[in-house]
């Protein structure tokens, strides 16, 4: 008779690379992750940005709901799109947007089988954050440019 009270326990078992016995946790999480490391900031921000961007989908279908009602709730929704707050909401869900796929496509590389190894992991993390700032910029000089002509 085994004295595991749960199969699942033996999966949590393994050694450390000097032999010693540890205790693996079933799934990573903040506890295990060091914030301070780029790859764990990098990945936890993946998720947050997703967040983020169903947020701004609810953003979206309250501009066509409010598109499809009338002049009046149209222009409530563009009040409020283009006052401070939600013009930094608006700025805040385009770096979000350019995270997320910027992030994304360095996944579907480490998908294919590249860039696995830690010097090139942490460049292309340097390499996304580098890209939403750039790109985040880009968008919004076009957007002003667009508008003010």
């Amino acid at each position: 008779m085994s004295i595991m009270q749960d199969s699942r326990e033996a999966t949590m078992i393994g050694r450390k690379s000097d032999g010693t016995p540890i205790r693996r946790p079933l799934s990573p999480h903040l506890q295990v992750y060091d914030m301070m490391q780029l790859t764990s900031a990098l990945s936890i921000s993946g998720r947050i940005t997703g967040v983020i961007w169903s947020l701004g989908l609810l953003m979206l279908v309250w501009w066509l709901v409010a598109t499809a009602t009338g002049p009046s709730a149209y222009a409530s929704v563009s009040w409020f799109m283009t006052s401070f707050l939600g013009l930094l909401g608006l700025f805040g869900l385009t770096a979000a947007a350019w995270f997320h796929t910027l992030n994304g496509i360095r996944h579907l590389a480490w998908d294919a089988g590249y860039g696995y190894d830690i010097p090139t992991t942490y460049k292309s993390g340097r390499w996304v954050l580098i890209g939403t700032a750039v790109a985040t910029v880009l968008t919004w000089l076009i957007a002003i440019i667009a508008w003010a002509s």
